[in-house]
């Protein structure tokens, strides 16, 4: 079984401008082009050594791109070790043991590879039940990794249905059965022991949002005999679980109608009232401005919005637009309520991100308690001294 596309000549070499020896030995993974003294032309995805600034020794192993600011990502430190289908084999069983040791048959759906966090870099793996979703971010990526063999792998290990590799939303390219018939009805599946669809071919990321599940999780177990209100709220994961925790109204609020739709759908499919359901195709903005002219509250009010800040140059704009919406989602949440506010760009650290949160209580003229700050799950690793790894915070608040 190949799981990594030969490379037609040695390893090429790559050295240093700065000495990142002590940061990389640490377990950062990536280098950019502007700490290499020469980026040679070479096909995307070529093995490549990394040699330190001063003496020209070998400090890693991994592979490069000539073409990306992203030039080469470390796959191992052991300059000894060699990049094969044994080296990427132990890789891959070493993420599915994690897994393993995390998930009983309660959750069916995970991520069983998480690039960098999993020492398989820019490689992507979602299971949905019986069904996977691969996915490679950029063109070292593919050209390192063969996708065919990561699919045969994943599906005879975990005895699956389907393997589908599906492009980046910033890719202009088709997705691709890798192994068996491609998903083309939504999958079924569990979370917690709580029902779920997805369409994987069509929805966001890999087809559902896994990063939040132990946020979703904590949501249910507050809100009992609450109204809840949830903010791009897509196909209804938070929604779901405030009606399994007792939650005597939820409304679902995103501009998307057929997310709306698996959202009502997913919601019956845990054999909740349907009456306690409400689901409204609106942007978040306009719907919390018209409901603050009609003084209407939740007692739970989750605001999970797409990235704002894509990039290091966006940040200024997207702080500016998670206070505004922070601001009136205060503004909606009744006294002793609950807000539960999130973001999953990496480029707001999680100091911004609570100050974003401080003056948007502030603006709205309330106070807040801070009951839990919550990441990403255990199927979501990052390198220790990774940090832009970390991109998910969630905060849950009492609001005065």
């Amino acid at each position: 079984m190949v799981l990594i596309n030969a490379t037609p000549k040695s390893p090429i070499q790559l050295r240093l401008t700065r000495d990142l020896v002590r940061v990389i030995k640490r377990g950062h993974p990536w280098v950019y082009a502007d700490a290499l003294r020469h980026t040679p032309l070479a096909p995307s995805g070529s093995q490549a050594i990394l040699l330190d600034n001063k003496k020209g020794r070998p400090i890693a192993l991994g592979f490069y791109d000539a073409h990306s600011p992203l030039a080469f990502r470390v796959c191992t430190t052991d300059p000894a070790e060699r990049l094969d289908d044994t080296w990427a084999e132990r890789q891959l069983t070493r993420a599915l043991e994690l897994r393993r040791t995390v998930f009983d048959a309660q959750t069916t759906a995970y991520r069983l590879i998480n690039g960098e966090g999993d020492g398989l870099p820019g490689l992507i793996c979602d299971v949905y039940a019986d069904t996977a979703v691969i996915q490679l971010d950029g063109d070292g990526p593919a050209g390192f990794w063969n996708a065919a063999g990561i699919a045969s792998w994943v599906a005879d290990t975990l005895s699956l249905k389907s393997v589908y590799r599906k492009p980046q939303s910033r890719r202009r390219e088709k997705g691709q059965a890798l192994f068996g018939p491609t998903p083309n009805r939504p999958v079924t599946f569990l979370e917690n022991g709580i029902r779920f669809q997805a369409s994987l071919l069509d929805g966001q990321k890999t087809g559902f949002f896994l990063d939040q599940r132990d946020n979703r999780r904590q949501i249910s177990s507050v809100a009992a005999g609450r109204r809840v209100l949830n903010l791009f709220g897509y196909t209804g994961g938070f929604s779901v679980y405030a009606g399994i925790g007792g939650a005597t109204q939820v409304t679902t609020v995103d501009l998307a109608a057929p997310a709306l739709d698996m959202a009502h759908q997913n919601w019956l499919l845990n054999a909740l009232p349907p009456d306690n359901h409400q689901i409204v195709a609106a942007d978040a903005f306009e719907y919390l401005a018209q409901a603050t002219r009609r003084k209407k509250q939740w007692d739970l009010v989750i605001v999970d919005p797409p990235s704002f800040a894509p990039t290091k140059e966006s940040v200024k704009k997207a702080v500016a637009a998670y206070k505004k919406l922070f601001t009136a989602a205060v503004t909606v949440t009744t006294s002793n309520g609950l807000l539960g506010v999130a973001s999953c760009s990496s480029h707001i650290d999680l100091p911004t991100f609570l100050s974003i949160c401080e003056e948007s209580i502030s603006q709205a003229r309330r106070q807040a308690t801070i009951l839990t700050i919550n990441h990403q799950p255990a199927d979501h690793p990052t390198p220790l001294p990774f940090s832009e790894f970390r991109y998910l915070k969630f905060v849950l608040m009492r609001v005065e």
